[in-house]
C-alpha cells in the first residue's frame, strides 16, 4: 500500500472510531480523578489497548501510566512516542453538559475536592485511544514502532510523592525502543479545529513554590504575646505582586500565590502560615534570578514583622521547546490534516506541561488544538464567535469542548506517526 493510500485509509478508519472516541470521552469526562489517583482511568485505557493485540500493554508505570506498544509489520528503526496526560483537576464541574461530574475526592491530602476534567485531559486520553485503534488497523504497513504514552500527574502530583513524566522517563518507560520523536496536542479555547503551533517555548518552564511563614503561637486576646505570621504572610503575598519591577520587563513571567494555608482557628494566633503557588518564566533562564528575588522578599519581609520565612521550590517543570527544524519538518503534515489556512502560529502563554520531559529529549512538538467556539481577529489571537459558547479558558469550571473536533486529534496523531516513521517528518540534518 502507497503512503498516500495508507493516508486515505488512515482518515478513513478514523471518522470510523470518531462516535467511539466521543463515547470514551464522556465515560473520562463522568469519572475523573486526580493525579496520582487515576486507577479506574488507566484501567479503561489499558482494557481498550489490550482489545487492540498490541505487542505490549505496560500497566502501573510511575503510579498510574500506561504504554501501549505497536510494533510496526516492515522494517524500520524509528520510535514515535505519542503522548496524551490522563489526570483531573480539584475543580467543580459547571460546564453544563448531560456528562457532567458530580466526583468529589474525600480523601485527597488538602481536600475533599469537586474532581472535574476541566483542562481536556478527557479528550486528549479518548483521541490517542483512537489513534492507538486507527494505527493498529494498519500495524503490517507501518515501519518502526508507536508508543501510546497515557501519563499520569501532569497537574502535579501531591507534594509528598513522586509522579508525572519526569517519573516515567525514570522508571524506564522509554527505554524500549527509545523515541526517535515525541507528539502530543493540548486542546484550548481556540477556533474548532486549528491547530496553533509555536517556533520555541510553546508552554513555559514553571515550579511549585513553599512559602512557610513561622512565628509564635498565642491567644488571640494578647497578641503582644506572641508573633503573628498572618500580617507577614499578608505582606509577602503583597510584595509578590512587585517582582515584576526586579526583573526586566522583556520576558513575561508570573508568581501567582493560589493556595494559604493556616493551621488554627478564629480565636489563635497560630504559629504557621504556608503558601503555595507557582513560578512561570516564559525564558527558562529567569528562573534562577525569581528565586533569588521571591526568597529574599519573603526573608525579608517576614523578619520586619519578628517572624521568619523558608522557601521551597518543588516539581521544576522545564518549558515545551518546539525547536525550529522539528517545526519545519511537521508543518506540511499539519496542513494535510487540518488545512494549510487554519495551521497558524500561537501567542506566547505562560502555560507550564510536563511534556517538555519528552519533547526536549527525544525532539518532536506540542501543539494546541482548537476546540471552541471561536475565530481569530486580525491580529491572530482568538474571540468569540457570534451565536457561539464563548471562550473559556482551560482549568475554569465552565470549560467544554467540541466532541466533533476530536476526530481531528486521532487524524493528528495518526498522520504524525505515520509520517516519522516513513522519514517524511524527520527534520533536516544541520549543515556541517
Amino acid at each position: 500500500m502507497g503512503e498516500s493510500t495508507l493516508r486515505t485509509d488512515l482518515d478513513r478508519r478514523a471518522a470510523g472510531v470518531a462516535d467511539r472516541v466521543i463515547a470514551w470521552r464522556h465515560h473520562l469526562h463522568r469519572h475523573p480523578e486526580l493525579s496520582n489517583r487515576e486507577a479506574r482511568t488507566a484501567r479503561y485505557i489499558a482494557d481498550h489497548l489490550r482489545s487492540l493485540d498490541l505487542e505490549e500493554v505496560r500497566t502501573d508505570v510511575a503510579g498510574h501510566g500506561v504504554v501501549g506498544v505497536l510494533r510496526g509489520g516492515r522494517p524500520g528503526g524509528r520510535a514515535v512516542a505519542l503522548r496524551a496526560d490522563i489526570d483531573a483537576l480539584p475543580v467543580e464541574d459547571l460546564s453544563g453538559v448531560d456528562f457532567a461530574s458530580r466526583v468529589v475526592d474525600e480523601d485527597y491530602p488538602g481536600g475533599p475536592f469537586p474532581v472535574s476534567h476541566a483542562c481536556g485531559h478527557d479528550c486528549h486520553a479518548a483521541m490517542l485511544m483512537g489513534a492507538a485503534e486507527v494505527l493498529a488497523g494498519v500495524r503490517e504497513h507501518l515501519p518502526g514502532t508507536v508508543l501510546f504514552v497515557f501519563q499520569p500527574a501532569e497537574e502535579g502530583p501531591p507534594v509528598t510523592e513522586k509522579g508525572g513524566a519526569r517519573e516515567m522517563v525514570q522508571r524506564g518507560a522509554f527505554a524500549d525502543p527509545t523515541p526517535t520523536m515525541a507528539f502530543g496536542m493540548h486542546v484550548a479555547p481556540y477556533p474548532k479545529g486549528f491547530v496553533g503551533y509555536r517556533v520555541g517555548n510553546q508552554y513555559a518552564a514553571s515550579c511549585l513554590v513553599k512559602v512557610t511563614v513561622t512565628g509564635k503561637q498565642v491567644h488571640a486576646s494578647t497578641p503582644w504575646m506572641g508573633v503573628d505570621p498572618m500580617p507577614a504572610a499578608a505582606a509577602v503575598i503583597t510584595g509578590v505582586g512587585q517582582l515584576y519591577r526586579r526583573l526586566p520587563a522583556f520576558n513575561p513571567f508570573t508568581v501567582s500565590i493560589g493556595h494559604v494555608e493556616d493551621v488554627g482557628r478564629f480565636n489563635i494566633i497560630g504559629e504557621r502560615v504556608t503558601l503555595w503557588g507557582t513560578i512561570r518564566c516564559s525564558v527558562e533562564s529567569d528562573m534562577s534570578a525569581l528565586r533569588q528575588q521571591l526568597t529574599a522578599l519573603a526573608e525579608h519581609t517576614a523578619a520586619g514583622y519578628g517572624c521568619t520565612a523558608t522557601v521551597d521550590y518543588l516539581q521544576d517543570v522545564p518549558a515545551v521547546h518546539n525547536r525550529a527544524e522539528w517545526v519545519t519538518a511537521a508543518l506540511p503534515t499539519l496542513r494535510r490534516v487540518v488545512g494549510g489556512d487554519q495551521v497558524v502560529q500561537s501567542p506566547p502563554g505562560l502555560g507550564y506541561d510536563d511534556v517538555s520531559e519528552l519533547v526536549n529529549r527525544y525532539g518532536g512538538l506540542y501543539v494546541l488544538l482548537g476546540v471552541q467556539d471561536a475565530e481569530l481577529d486580525d491580529r491572530g489571537g482568538p474571540v468569540p464567535a457570534p451565536g457561539g459558547r464563548g471562550l473559556v479558558a482551560n482549568h475554569n469550571p465552565r470549560f467544554y469542548a467540541d466532541d466533533g473536533t476530536l476526530v481531528t486529534g486521532v487524524r493528528l496523531h495518526a498522520h504524525v506517526a505515520l509520517d516519522h516513521l516513513t522519514g517524511a517528518l524527520v527534520p533536516d540534518a544541520p549543515a556541517g
